[in-house]
């Protein structure tokens, strides 16, 4: 019956799409919403097609086609989307939502991590990714907002987390930020660490592989929805060379994960460890180009191309390398050379890649230091991968320069990841049953990838997003506040900055 049934408006074609709202009240949800008009890049089809409707209902896809072609029920809100872009909702293979872990923050914010979390879930949803994946982070507060989410008690990217990565000791320790013991107390620095490890820390490099599988499976039992361990090491000590587990205690931590029916993945940062993570049965690998001085070798390369194992990718774009030469190390600057080179290796080989950047949220003043400004998150903003806000966008034309197909580039974002994390069966492309996640642009993403910016609205289950109240409450996305009348007056002494390594987490002050 076409649109007959359905009350018709055109707002997609003027202002950007926000929901209704009950005034004075809270929003109120739209059962049902028939989308027009639209060119539909659903992620299955070799490329958009034109003119195109889409019915959700209760949250979900339930038709797809030709207006013509789908019966609408009565009382549907129609939304022309003539001249626009739908794509599925994007997704962030490798997201830290409580990243500034700097002393002072988990001072300032203790018993509020939730709401830094909260803050960092819309700030992510606000650039169009409805689904994040937390690799690293207090498990406890993580899994609240993601239940609060999912209760739709709380607007925010829909949330998956690992919790701790297996292996590795808290914020305040080597593994991280290595020169906080001593300043804070001993209490709260231990209190910090085990928010973040529990019983998933270093002390596993002691134990038999099987001893190590029952302590994951104890961690598993608290609710994380993946495992993430370490096959290198983290922090400074030898920029990551080190291998943190055995083959055999790798494939006890990974058979673990499948046999309670979760994904397992690996941070590797060598070409062996990458190796061994790909042997072990890892789902995916992160930052699987991030390799040391030394490219991966074909042999590897063959392996990752067979698709049993998607690959995370941080790249940079031609112009943040170059910005980033002039202020790193020789010895950081063969690192991401040879970065660099696998990244447009792996492409060329045909692996199945994932979108991810280490999405976070510093606050202003971190992103004032010396410490940062020499490093990839002290890139512009153009090319700073590491932002939560935009570091995908920027991470999409690194690709795209480095010879990643069009339609590749959306899998990329969106199917790859929802296969390699195991839910493609309701997110990643946009299908009659699946959750009805999209994200819907002014310009045709095949047509350049810094066209993904163009986001002219969200639709996360099925409900238009007002993008525009994002992030509810700010808190590390605020403002500096007004410097006091005392900072005018101050006289500092000398002062020398420490700059970060390439990891923006791992603060030793040894660099």
């Amino acid at each position: 019956m076409g649109m007959s049934g359905a009350e018709s408006t055109s707002e997609g074609s003027g202002d950007r799409l926000c929901p209704r709202t009950d005034a004075g009240g809270p929003e109120r949800k739209i059962m049902s919403l028939l989308f027009t008009g639209a060119t539909v890049i659903d992620g299955v089809s070799d490329g958009g097609m034109a003119g195109q409707s889409i019915l959700v209902d209760n949250g979900r896809i339930v038709a797809m086609g030709r207006p013509d072609g789908i019966p609408v029920p009565p009382g549907t809100r129609a939304v022309d989307l003539s001249g626009k872009f739908v794509i599925p909702g994007l997704m962030n293979a490798n997201v830290h939502l409580f990243v500034n872990v700097l002393f002072e923050t988990l001072v300032r914010y203790e018993g509020r991590y939730e709401d830094l979390i909260v803050e960092a879930a819309q700030v992510a949803l606000k650039g169009g990714m409805t689904t994040v994946f937390d690799t690293w982070g207090p498990r406890r507060a993580l899994m609240a907002v993601r239940d609060r989410i999912d209760r739709g008690e709380t607007v925010g990217s829909r949330v998956r987390c690992a919790g701790n990565i297996i292996g590795f000791d808290g914020p305040f320790s080597p593994d991280f930020i290595g020169r906080t013991p001593g300043v804070g107390s001993s209490h709260f620095v231990d209190r910090v660490n085990a928010a973040w490890v529990e019983n998933s820390g270093r002390h596993l490099m002691w134990l038999t592989p099987e001893a190590v599988g029952e302590e994951v499976r104890s961690y598993i039992g608290h609710g994380i929805d993946f495992v993430k361990y370490a096959s290198n090491e983290h922090g400074g000590t030898s920029a990551g060379a080190f291998l943190q587990f055995s083959e055999r205690t790798q494939r006890a931590i990974t058979g673990e994960a499948h046999r309670a029916g979760l994904t397992a993945q690996a941070h590797t940062s060598t070409v062996e460890g990458l190796r061994m993570a790909i042997e072990a049965g890892c789902d995916l690998v992160q930052h699987g180009n991030m390799t040391g001085p030394v490219e991966i070798p074909d042999e590897t390369l063959e392996r990752l191309a067979q698709g049993n194992c998607g690959v995370v990718i941080f790249p940079l774009t031609d112009s943040g390398m170059a910005a980033l030469r002039e202020s790193v190390s020789d010895l950081e600057w063969t690192m991401w050379k040879a970065s660099d080179a696998n990244a447009r290796n792996l492409v060329r080989a045909g692996a199945t890649i994932l979108l991810a950047n280490d999405g976070g949220i510093f606050a202003p003043e971190v992103m004032q230091e010396p410490m940062i400004k020499g490093t990839w998150n002290g890139l512009p903003e153009d090319e700073a991968l590491g932002r939560l806000a935009t570091g995908h966008f920027v991470w999409l034309r690194a690709m795209e320069e480095k010879g990643m197909a069009p339609m590749d580039l959306l899998h990329a974002a969106t199917r790859n990841i929802a296969r390699a994390y195991g839910v493609e069966d309701d997110l990643g492309t946009l299908e009659v049953g699946k959750i009805a996640d999209m994200v819907i642009l002014d310009r045709d993403p095949l047509q350049g990838a810094d066209n993904y910016r163009s986001i002219h609205a969200v639709v996360k289950e099925g409900s238009l997003v007002d993008l525009d109240a994002l992030p509810e409450r700010p808190l590390l996305t605020a403002d500096l506040p007004a410097p006091l009348d005392e900072e005018a007056r101050y006289k500092k002494a000398l002062h020398e900055g420490v700059r970060l390594p390439g990891c923006p987490t791992c603060v030793t002050g040894m660099h």
